[in-house]
């Protein structure tokens, strides 16, 4: 089609701001990206879709422009949404390079236009391929005549003989064809398609984030240990990139993918570009998807901020009450509650992604069987700049474990989730995508019952990151449990840092006892063993209470700490350990 039948359909309220000679440019695709350099997806002709969250000052149009023209795309479509008009200087610049221009009035969304254009591009192929087309709106469709992506893949696998599977970046099965056969099927008649083995799904997502950030544009061909050949397709939500520069790095993770059970090397272009515009009919039901997620992640900012800020526990338990019918429908009790923390860091430049780290969280919270977003609906992550924080419910547990004594997976009946079971299914994958200059470190919490444990929590799970951060590999967790014995921190300190961290703190007291013979270093480690009782510890030292208060305040006084304070209590006690 040509952009000129854009411009004639009044239902898609675009408007000439400037190329009037170009309009019998043909229209290949359409995509939608607020990226500042969205060329690496971009294989020319298509229609770029932007809310123009890219431009932060007028010098940016011109370099987006230049970066639009060199991919040799059809044309720019700039919402009015976000501005209420298109900027003059993005006029100025699409006519220099004779880049045509629309606007996009306020009440058409970009998923109708895509919808149109997809439609019109895809129904104008022939034979087995407009069978497909024809009957796409089904996806867009809402009810239980839409189906979602499930009938794309059951129109891919009845109209084309097509398996094929959308997965998460982890490689989670999102969607399969509704038609398939049961787990372990090889094949399911009409339209059906195999069951795909998580190690095959972890394979294929692995593949899938080492060729996107590698660069290569997609289809990617992998080749499973069976001999079978699979052809993956990025689908690339708009609304998950980070809105703040589109780190290459960061973008590859967000993707969800179409993976088609055959060898598209040698496909016609017109096969590739159907798959293309199935892919982004996906992508706009995903964006749908997480526009829904807004809700729970702000109830999860909301708590976060009043547990970090100090909150009365009334105050955060009456929040969690708005939160729990929303995260758990139906529980007729408060749920108990556990606190995930997430960070992922780029090595070099030292940058963290608290956006990214937010979805890799929502993603790992979920259980890896679970097909299709819905799991997800029950979690809520927060992040607060580089780190992603997740607040979980968990079930009323009963009063006794199962029969046979075990959970099931990352759930325990008895400690709740975790932290290794939790990246058991992600971590080939997601070692892939951050292979070479990233991590991914998560801590867990011990289960907490009231909203007066939740401050703890949130510390016990950010202690527990940090030492998932000191153990090698790409992808490491840490539970509450870790934290129980020193031992496991101790050997990730160089011995030079050991011994001028126990100089600065103990050196003090050592050289007071041998002047004065007071035995300060014998009373703090009894203090510590006592847990600051004051009564157990006299007892224990077989001294007056005011006198072990003097010894304390001797102790206090020459090291500058303060013994009632738990960060000081802490680094007395790493301290007397590794001197």
């Amino acid at each position: 089609m040509r952009l000129r039948a854009l411009l004639e359909t009044d239902a898609l309220g675009l408007r000439l701001l400037g190329g009037e000679d170009e309009l019998d440019r043909t229209v290949r695709g359409v995509m939608t990206t607020d990226l500042r350099d969205p060329s690496r997806y971009l294989s020319g002709g298509e229609l770029v879709l932007t809310g123009l969250a890219w431009r932060r000052e007028p010098a940016d149009s011109e370099r987006f422009v230049r970066i639009l023209v060199a991919a040799q795309v059809a044309g720019l479509a700039a919402g009015e949404a976000e501005l209420g008009s298109v900027p003059e200087d993005l006029v100025l610049a699409c006519a220099r390079h004779r880049l045509p221009l629309f606007s996009v009035v306020e009440d058409v969304s970009f998923a109708s236009i895509t919808e149109y254009v997809v439609r019109r591009v895809s129904g104008e192929r022939a034979g087995d391929l407009a069978a497909v087309v024809d009957r796409h709106r089904r996806l867009m469709s809402s009810g239980p005549a839409g189906g979602g992506p499930e009938v794309v893949l059951d129109l891919l696998g009845s109209d084309l003989d097509l398996p094929a599977w959308v997965l998460s970046p982890t490689g989670r099965r999102i969607a399969v064809p509704s038609v398939a056969g049961g787990a372990g099927s090889a094949g399911a008649g009409s339209g059906g398609a195999p069951e795909l083995p998580a190690a095959v799904r972890a394979r294929l997502a692995g593949e899938h984030l080492a060729a996107q950030r590698s660069g290569r544009r997609g289809p990617h061909r992998v080749t499973a240990a069976d001999g079978a050949t699979y052809s993956l397709f990025p689908i690339r939500g708009g609304g998950r990139t980070p809105s703040d520069a589109g780190d290459v790095r960061e973008t590859v993770l967000f993707d969800w993918l179409l993976v088609v059970g055959a060898d598209a090397g040698d496909w016609p272009e017109e096969r590739l570009d159907l798959l293309h515009g199935v892919t982004q009919l996906i992508a706009v039901e995903r964006d749908r998807r997480d526009a829904d997620r807004t809700v729970r992640r702000r109830l999860a900012q909301e708590v976060l901020e009043l547990v970090q800020s100090g909150a009365p526990p009334a105050e955060v338990a009456a929040r969690l009450r708005v939160a729990a019918p929303v995260l758990l429908p139906g529980l007729g009790t408060a749920p108990h509650w556990q606190v995930v923390v997430a960070r992922v860091e780029w090595e070099g430049d030292g940058a963290t992604g608290g956006s990214v780290a937010q979805s890799l969280l929502e993603e790992v919270l979920v259980d890896p069987e679970a097909t299709g977003p819905e799991p997800s609906d029950r979690i809520a992550v927060a992040y607060t700049g580089d780190e992603a924080v997740a607040l979980v419910p968990l079930p009323a547990l009963p009063e006794a474990p199962a029969a046979d004594g075990e959970g099931g997976g990352a759930y325990d009946f008895e400690a709740g989730l975790q932290a290794d079971a939790l990246l058991t299914a992600v971590r080939e994958p997601l070692s892939r995508g951050l292979d070479g200059d990233g991590r991914l470190t998560l801590g867990v919490s011990a289960v907490v019952h009231s909203a007066d444990g939740l401050r703890g929590a949130l510390e016990e799970a950010r202690h527990a990151r940090r030492v998932a951060a000191a153990r090698p590999g790409r992808v490491c967790a840490a539970g509450h449990q870790e934290l129980a014995s020193h031992v496991l921190l101790l050997p990730f300190v160089p011995d030079d840092v050991r011994r001028a961290f126990t100089a600065r703190l103990l050196d003090p007291l050592y050289d007071y006892d041998r002047r004065h013979r007071a035995e300060l270093i014998p009373t703090l480690e009894a203090f510590l063993d006592c847990d600051g009782s004051w009564t157990r510890c006299a007892t224990r030292l077989h001294l007056h209470v005011n006198t072990l208060r003097y010894r304390v305040g001797r102790i206090e006084q020459l090291t500058g700490r303060d013994l009632a304070r738990l960060e000081d209590k802490l680094d007395f006690f790493l301290a007397l350990r590794m001197s």
